[in-house]
């Protein structure tokens, strides 16, 4: 498969790293695209504040980033569609900017056969999580891969549901920083979050709270979620607590929980008492903490974490 990433940003850089570790999937990255100068793009690649410098050889040359002596076009179009990507079978896009038609679909125009967008979009035909609705995924072009905590959320959900019946819920999901925060105090629409991202929690929305009702319509209306924005750099956690319909014990829960998560595609198990930094480039969309369960006439408590990263 051969891929173009468009934003060499967190998500960007990360995506590469994973593939690069992961020769023997095939996939060729064929191009990346982002605004920065390549010696930039390169240096940031390189050194990674969350995951650490890369443990191989990163330069950029003669519009080139090459990594390991693996050469990959670098370019710095702000309009996606004036690049050729004739051959290209999907563009990662991964500018959080791709919010409207226009945007979004500027690598088909490119010559891209697909695009899959790395966040949440109201312009994409399809939104998509593995492991809650892949199996809807047809011949739409244009893919949203929902938020971080969506992915983590609602594999979860599905798995709930299918234990007992899902009837309502609450969730919050206790998140790392992220650029959408000052790193000080400065000027946000919302005020809670013109505070220092690094310096204070900060109790704020989640898009998962609409997304689920979208990845999961026969649950619509049932959840409500929010966020605690935390000083820390890389792993978030969900807090869900649901109240499920079919009557059983706290040991039949616990056992149907751990055996439908350890047959899911994206979910883990740990029975270890973990802490945030333990799970950092886990690569399940979440990792159930066992000791952390609890359920009480037929409420159920759920904790997880997930490298939103």
């Amino acid at each position: 498969m051969r891929i173009a990433i468009n934003g060499f940003g967190r998500i960007g850089r990360t995506i590469l790293r994973q593939v690069l570790s992961e020769p023997a999937r095939g996939i060729e990255v064929a191009r990346i695209n982002d605004i920065a100068t390549p010696e930039m793009c390169a240096y940031l690649f390189q050194f990674d504040s969350t995951f650490g410098p890369y443990p191989g050889t990163v330069e950029a040359r003669d519009g080139m980033l090459i990594v390991d002596g693996r050469e990959m076009t670098l370019s710095r179009a702000d309009n996606l569609s004036q690049i050729d990507l004739s051959g290209v079978d999907v563009v990662l896009e991964c500018t959080g900017i791709a919010r409207t038609s226009d945007v979004a679909r500027r690598g088909l125009a490119a010559g891209a056969r697909s695009v899959l967008i790395s966040g949440p979009s109201p312009a994409a035909e399809l939104t998509l999580v593995r492991g809650a609705n892949d199996a809807l995924l047809g011949d739409e072009r244009v893919v949203s891969n929902a938020s971080c905590t969506t992915n983590a959320l609602a594999p979860l959900v599905r798995v709930l549901n299918e234990i007992g019946g899902v009837e309502r819920g609450h969730m919050t999901t206790i998140h790392c920083y992220t650029n959408s925060q000052p790193m000080v105090d400065a000027p946000r629409d919302d005020f809670a979050r013109s505070r220092g991202g690094a310096q204070s929690m900060v109790p704020t929305t989640s898009s998962a709270t609409h997304l689920i009702d979208e990845v999961l319509p026969e649950l619509a209306g049932r959840l409500t979620g929010s966020a605690l924005r935390v000083p820390v750099a890389s792993v978030s956690a969900i807090d869900l607590v649901v109240q499920l319909r079919d009557a059983m014990s706290a040991d039949g829960f616990d056992e149907a929980l751990r055996e439908a998560v350890t047959a899911s595609p994206v979910l883990g198990w740990t029975h270890q008492p973990l802490v945030s930094s333990d799970l950092r480039a886990r690569p399940e969309s979440l990792v159930v903490a066992g000791p952390e369960t609890r359920f009480v006439d037929g409420q159920a408590r759920v904790f997880g974490w997930y490298d939103n990263e």
